[in-house]
């Protein structure tokens, strides 16, 4: 088991930027894939990045490519969503999530362990 806590987020707007942390603990951080995931009101949660244990591998949705980057500091632990150019639409709860699988990161159910979320809210 993992145990993950995000941190970072809150208001700003339109075009602005946020940080998000996740700080990981219990289980080898080293060794497993590091995600993020969003839910809107009213909307399922979905897949927006993650990244490979050594950093080689950082699938995006199409939704956040080229204004979103995730990073990983396996010394400290700890994941990031640095979100540049934000947009009232991504506006979300963010969640940090853990898994041992390298395939099908894009679904829910390839992920064992969860945050407990993070809000987000891009004012226009």
């Amino acid at each position: 088991q993992v145990q993950l806590v995000e941190s970072g987020g809150g208001l700003v707007q339109a075009g602005g930027s946020l940080r998000l942390s996740c700080a990981a603990s219990g289980r080898t951080f080293r060794r497993i894939t590091m995600g993020w995931f969003r839910q809107a009101p009213g909307k399922e949660r979905e897949f927006v990045a993650a990244i490979s244990w050594n950093s080689d591998s950082t699938p995006y949705a199409d939704s956040v490519k080229g204004r979103f980057t995730i990073s990983r500091d396996n010394y400290e632990n700890t994941v990031y969503l640095q979100m540049n150019s934000l947009k009232p639409e991504d506006t979300a709860v963010y969640y940090c999530a853990a898994t041992a699988r390298v395939y099908g990161l894009t679904t829910l159910v390839s992920w064992d362990n969860w945050g407990q979320g993070t809000q987000v809210t891009v004012s226009s």
